[in-house]
């Protein structure tokens, strides 16, 4: 009877081709880095050949490490191909996706996304999960969602990622705020001296803020969502920066003023974030492909 070699090695062995260390390695497929390496050391035995130099500063693939990582990510893509079929057929025909989303992306942009994909994909059933962004990688690491959509100036660590949208933050404040009517722009070290109503740590915004900032913002008021920061800032609270996209409508209303910025950077961009094998495939990687097009 043929033994194969288990799919967890050949994904370790490629996330080493990709993240540079077995430690990270083994983040990215979520094992301990014990169990990790016992298992590229059996696989080792199982091939008859060494696959990893390793040292202090990480791990080195051999030549024979480099084929196996090319000859194991056509192995995985297949593998993902009968799992993603598989599930198919369990459900009828029809596929089933669940999807994380940070706030921004899940309010403003996912439900296009989603009828788009029903359009093309009828039966399909979707589930979302609105997080924060650290939440969000928190549950593709832990497999409680098949895809994720985060916000931030950085790349996530852990998980592969590909960007599908842009997005830019603003300073707005209340139509009563002094700031409303001032004719000068608001610098950035005013933003670091000023208490300002701000979405929690772990959202992307939060973040975003805070590496534009430099340093982290001094928040009078925290709130879990964007629409919770809107009418504390638009009922004459402290001002906040967020997306446009959440509060484009709120400034075409009047019922917020945008404040011009001097001397700061506050674009970012919006990612798609995803576990296992680096090529996206299946229901989730259409929903990558309608999102990256739109």
């Amino acid at each position: 009877m043929t033994t194969w070699p288990e799919p967890v090695a050949l994904e370790l062995l490629v996330a080493v081709a990709d993240h540079g260390s077995l430690g990270a390695a083994a983040r990215v497929v979520g094992v301990a880095q014990p169990n990790a390496s016992r298992s590229i050391s059996r696989l080792e035995r199982h091939l008859g050949t060494t696959l990893l130099v390793r040292s202090t500063s990480g791990s080195t693939l051999t030549g024979a490490g480099l084929l196996v990582v090319d000859w194991a990510r056509e192995v995985l893509s297949a593998y993902a191909r009968l799992r993603d079929g598989a599930d198919a057929l369990a459900n009828t025909g029809a596929g089933r996706l669940t999807v994380a989303a940070s706030q921004t992306v899940a309010e403003h942009l996912l439900p296009a996304w989603l009828t788009t994909l029903r359009e093309q994909n009828p039966d399909i059933a979707v589930t979302v999960h609105v997080r924060n962004t650290a939440e969000v990688v928190q549950e593709l690491l832990e497999g409680r969602c098949d895809l994720g959509f985060v916000e931030g100036p950085n790349a996530p660590t852990g998980v592969h990622t590909t960007v599908v949208a842009r997005d830019e933050l603003v300073l707005v404040a209340a139509p009563s705020h002094p700031w409303a009517r001032r004719r000068s722009p608001v610098t950035r070290a005013e933003l670091v001296e000023t208490d300002l109503i701000t979405r929690e740590e772990g959202s992307g915004t939060r973040v975003a803020l805070d590496i534009a900032l430099g340093t982290p913002a001094r928040s009078a008021l925290e709130m879990p969502s964007n629409a919770a920061v809107r009418v504390a800032v638009s009922s004459g609270g402290a001002p906040a920066v967020l997306s446009r996209l959440a509060v484009a409508d709120a400034l075409a209303s009047g019922a917020l003023v945008q404040v011009p910025i001097a001397d700061l950077h506050l674009a970012r961009q919006l990612r798609a974030a995803w576990t296992g094998p680096r090529q996206l495939r299946g229901v989730a990687g259409d929903l990558v492909a309608i999102a990256r097009r739109r």
